[in-house]
């Protein structure tokens, strides 16, 4: 008989069946390594907390902020979290839903410029590569939009 998973696993498996609309929009562009060969976890452990979506290549931790963490309380814990794991040496981009209902292309965009910043840094242990490039061109967004 094989053992029972270990009770943080089994907290990942509960998070991971109750995925909201919008962390759904962002996990079918993540998944199967489909943004640049980057490989993403969702709802993964890390310490006491959980996180959205993690790249263990990148340290980057992406986490949804919707309505229910406008709340002092969610917000305190949030911060709280961000703190510790910014003091373990993650990176934690937040995205709040508005942004991601406003343009799931240009919050995709953040990501991988969150990815290729800590690449940059050279924080990243990336071996795969994918063999082309991502499908969808990215839109660089000029700091100096005047004519």
């Amino acid at each position: 008989m094989g053992e029972m998973p270990p009770r943080r696993t089994l907290g990942s498996r509960r998070l991971r069946k109750s995925i909201s609309g919008t962390e759904l929009r962002i996990w079918v562009r993540l998944r199967g390594r489909k943004l640049d060969g980057w490989k993403f976890r969702r709802q993964h452990p890390i310490g006491p907390y959980y996180v959205d979506f993690y790249c263990p290549a990148a340290r980057l931790v992406i986490e949804i902020n919707g309505p229910n963490h406008d709340h002092e309380a969610r917000w305190a814990y949030d911060l709280r979290r961000q703190s510790w794991l910014e003091a373990e040496g993650y990176r934690v981009l937040t995205i709040p839903v508005s942004a991601i209902d406003e343009g799931v292309h240009e919050v995709m965009d953040t990501i991988y410029f969150a990815l290729l910043e800590q690449e940059e840094l050279g924080l990243t242990r990336r071996r795969l590569r994918p063999a082309a490039p991502p499908a969808r061109p990215l839109r660089l967004a000029s700091p100096d939009t005047s004519p």
